[in-house]
C-alpha cells in the first residue's frame, strides 16, 4: 500500500507491513531524491485490541470467541469470529493485517495449531500451520516479517512461522530456561520474555535465529502475567496488580511505574501506539494505561465473558 503528501513523499508497504520506502520526491519533478526503508511497528496498533480463546470459569470450559474493542474510545468488547478450536493456555501474535493465536490446550490436548484471522472484516480464524510441538502455556512476540511463540509447559523452545505466506514454525532458538505462562514483548529488533515463576527478563534477535540471554530482572518474580509493547520499553503486568517498566534500548532492570485496577492473574496483553492494555484473568475487565506518563491503569471497559489464559492481538 501507499500514500502521498503533496505530491512530495510517497510511503510504501509490503502486504505484511514488514518494510516501508519513504520517497521524497522533488518540488517541480516527480523525481526521486531518496529511498529511506524504515521498519514498521506492527507490534503496535492503532484501530482495536483483541482477546482470544482462553478458559471460562465453569462450564462451558476452553472457548474459541474472538473479541474485538476499540483504541480509540472507551468501551465494551465485542465478539466478532471464532478460532479453529476451542482452547486456552493460548499465544497470540499480530502482523499488520492478521491475528495470530499459536499452541494452547484443547479439549483433546496439547495443540501445535496456528490460527489466524484478518483485520480487515470480522471473521472466524483458518488454521495456517503448527507448531514444531504442542505446548501449553506460551508467548508470542511479532517482529516485522513474523510471528514467534516461546515458552509453554517446560519448553524452552522458540518457534518462528512467517507472516507472509500460511507454513509451519522452526525451532530457532532457546529460552534460557523452560517457563510456562510467561509474558511476551516485541521492539522492532527483538523479542521478549518474562516472568513465569521467575523475575528473568530474556531478549532474543529478530535479525538472527539465535538463543535467548537473559538481561535483566522484573521487580519480582512472577507467572501467568501479560505483556505489552511501546515503541521505547516492554511492560509486564499482572500476577500481582504490579506494572513492570523495562527499557528496549539497553539491557537492564524493570521499574514498578503502577497498578493494574484489580490483583489478577492468567490474563493476556494488548498495545496501542499510545497505551498498554490487559484483558482476561479472574475477570472480563479491560485495563487501560499511558506508555506517555508512568501511572495507574484505570478500567475501560468489559470482554464479553471472562476468560483465563487467552492470547491478545493489536490492529
Amino acid at each position: 500500500m501507499s500514500f502521498s503528501i503533496n505530491g512530495r513523499i510517497v510511503v510504501s508497504s509490503n502486504n505484511d507491513g514488514s518494510f516501508a520506502n519513504v520517497t521524497l520526491t522533488s518540488a517541480s519533478a516527480n523525481v526521486v531524491v531518496s529511498a529511506i526503508p524504515v521498519v514498521l511497528a506492527v507490534f503496535q496498533g492503532s484501530v482495536s485490541g483483541y482477546t482470544s480463546g482462553g478458559t471460562v470459569s465453569g462450564y462451558p470450559g476452553n472457548t474459541n470467541d474472538i473479541d474485538k474493542f476499540p483504541f480509540a474510545s472507551d468501551s465494551n468488547a465485542t465478539d466478532v469470529g471464532d478460532l479453529t478450536i476451542v482452547r486456552g493456555d493460548l499465544a497470540g501474535q499480530s502482523s499488520s493485517v492478521s491475528g495470530y493465536t499459536s499452541g494452547g490446550i484443547s479439549d483433546s490436548g496439547n495443540s501445535n495449531v496456528i490460527d489466524k484471522f484478518p483485520f480487515a472484516s470480522d471473521s472466524n480464524a483458518t488454521d495456517v500451520g503448527d507448531l514444531t510441538e504442542g505446548r501449553y502455556g506460551p508467548t508470542g512476540q511479532s517482529s516485522g516479517t513474523h510471528g514467534y511463540t516461546s515458552g509453554g509447559g517446560n519448553y524452552n523452545t522458540i518457534d518462528k512461522f512467517p507472516f507472509a505466506s500460511d507454513a509451519n514454525a522452526t525451532d530457532v532458538g532457546d529460552l534460557t530456561l523452560g517457563r510456562y505462562a510467561p509474558a511476551g514483548q516485541s521492539s522492532t529488533v527483538s523479542g521478549y520474555t518474562t516472568g513465569s515463576e521467575s523475575n528473568a527478563i530474556d531478549k532474543f534477535s529478530f535479525a538472527s535465529d539465535a538463543n535467548a540471554t537473559d538481561v535483566g530482572d522484573l521487580t519480582v518474580g512472577r507467572d501467568k502475567a501479560a505483556g505489552q509493547s511501546s515503541t521505547v520499553s516492554g511492560y509486564t503486568s499482572g500476577s500481582y496488580n504490579t506494572i513492570d517498566k523495562f527499557p528496549f534500548a539497553s539491557d537492564a532492570n524493570a521499574t514498578d511505574v503502577g497498578d493494574l485496577t484489580e490483583d489478577r492473574m492468567f490474563l493476556t496483553g494488548q498495545s496501542s501506539t499510545v497505551s498498554g492494555y490487559t484483558t482476561g484473568g479472574s475477570s472480563n475487565v479491560i485495563d487501560k494505561f499511558p506508555f506517555a506518563s508512568d501511572a495507574n491503569a484505570t478500567d475501560v471497559g468489559d470482554l464479553t465473558l471472562g476468560r483465563y489464559n487467552p492470547a491478545g492481538q493489536q490492529h
